[in-house]
Order: C-alpha cells, then structure tokens, then sequence
C-alpha cells in the first residue's frame, strides 16, 4: 500500500513539474509574440488600417486577415491533436485494419501478425490509397497557400473537395439517406450539397459494414476446414482433443499455399474508388 502511495506521489509531481514547464513555456511565447506584435505596430506604413479584437490582430490595410500568435499556437495544437482521427475516419484505415484483424482472426494465429504490424501495414497502404487525395490536397491547399495566394479559408475549402469526392464515391447511398434524415435534410438535388458533418458519419458506417462482409467472406473456407477436422475427431472417437490444435496448421498451410495475404490486400485494394 505504502509502495502504491508513493508511486502516486511521484506521479502526481511529475504531472505537476510538466504542467509548470508548459506554462512556462506558453507564457514565454506570449510575451515573445505580444513584444513582436508591438514592434510590428510602431514600424507599420501610416496607411495600413488594424484593429486587435479579443486576441484576433485584423490588418485591413492590404485586405489580409491575420490571427494572433496565440490564437495560431492553439490552432496548431487543436489540429496536430485532431490528426489521428482524422486519419482514420476519413480514409480508408478504418476498412483496411478490421479486414486484417478478421483475417488474423479466421487462421487463428492469435498475435501473429501482432497488432503493431497490423496497424503499420494499413496505414502505409493508406498512404498508397489516398495519395492521389493527399495530392491533389497539396496541389490545390497547401502550396497556394503557403505561398499566399489564397486566403485560410479558400485553402479549407479547396483541400476539403478532395477528401469530400473519395468519401463519396466509396459512401453508400442508403447511409447518406439515413444520417441526411436525422440530420432534417429533406431535399437534396446533388450530392455536393450534403454538409460535410452528415457526409463523415454516413462514410463512417458504410466503411463498417463493407468490411465486416469481407471479413465474413474471409472466415467461410476456415469454417469449413474447422468442421471438417471436428468431424474426423470425432468420428475417430478423439472428443477431448481441441478441434482448433489441430485444424490450425492446415489452415495457416492453406493460407500460405493460396497466397492469402496477396490476395487479400490487392482486392481489397481494388474495393476503393480514389
């Protein structure tokens, strides 16, 4: 008890010291930004018209719109935490890993592959799938702004089309109806219309359900091989030996003689439409 005490003590200072450190750490990046915001102001051309609103620095002199250092720390830090989910909800990670885990599941190996090995191969096949997004994303957003000739909220907008088109043409249609009908969308006349909060869970249930009827269609020839052996120990009167010990190494035999891994990953890359 008095190990489990301390243990929590030290826990609790550790979190204590990290949590000064950040604030420490934020508020030398404030004073940092606001002594930089302050120099910037007296060197500012007498024409240039600015104006500081609870935090936000508006320049309208040039018809830019510029967000305080402060305001762009949090941004920064809300988007870079938002990233994983992202990641998984709107690409096609979410197919790729449930697939892998049924068909890990159907051969029965357990932790082989490991989960670590699992979660690698599908985001790198991600990454194959949705480089053509992540393209045209980088082509249309990224560098026009980066280069400032479209503002924040055009680069939004343009880097958002791309990832909307792969959610809806891999999105079934009975899925937008049901999350549109919830959401109280009546009428829709084309699909560019559907608000992109509706859009995300409909491609989210729809990803679900694609990949629990591949991975049905994975487990049948493992199920037929599990009562095929269950029947032989039976028949052969061996009722206390575990059917799965023995059916096994033939299912990981029939797997590697089937070429299963290559099978399985070239269509089910095929079942995306980028």
């Amino acid at each position: 008890m008095k190990a489990k005490i301390k243990s929590i003590w030290r826990m609790s200072l550790v979190f204590i010291m990290i949590t000064f450190f950040v604030a420490q750490s934020v508020t030398t990046v404030s004073a940092t930004q606001s002594t930089l915001d302050d120099n910037a102001s007296v060197t500012a051309d007498t024409d240039s018209d600015a104006s500081d609103i609870l935090g936000i620095k508006i320049t309208t002199g040039d018809g830019n719109a510029s967000l305080s250092g402060a305001l762009q720390i949090m941004l920064v830090l809300t988007v870079i935490a938002l990233c994983p989910s992202i990641l998984i909800m709107v690409t096609s990670f979410t197919r790729i890993l449930i697939v892998m885990h049924f068909t890990r599941a159907a051969v029965a190996t357990q932790t082989a592959p490991p989960n670590q090995v699992l979660v690698g191969i599908s985001l790198f096949l991600t990454f194959f799938i949705m480089s053509p997004v992540f393209s045209q994303v980088n082509e249309n957003a990224i560098q026009p702004f980066s280069k400032g000739e479209i503002t924040q909220e055009q680069a939004l907008d343009e880097g958002l089309k791309p990832i909307r088109k792969f959610m809806l043409d891999n999105v079934k249609d009975e899925d937008l109806d049901s999350m549109a009908s919830i959401a109280g969308i009546e009428s829709i006349s084309s699909k560019d219309e559907i608000p992109t909060n509706v859009l995300i869970p409909a491609f989210i249930i729809s990803e679900l359900r694609i990949a629990f009827w591949i991975g049905f269609l994975i487990y049948l020839p493992f199920v037929v091989i599990d009562m095929v052996v269950a029947s032989t120990l039976m028949s052969m009167g061996m009722m206390m030996l575990p059917p799965t010990t023995i059916s096994m190494p033939f299912k990981i035999l029939l797997f590697v003689l089937a070429d299963g891994w290559n099978l399985i990953i070239v269509n089910l890359i095929k079942t995306f439409v980028v």
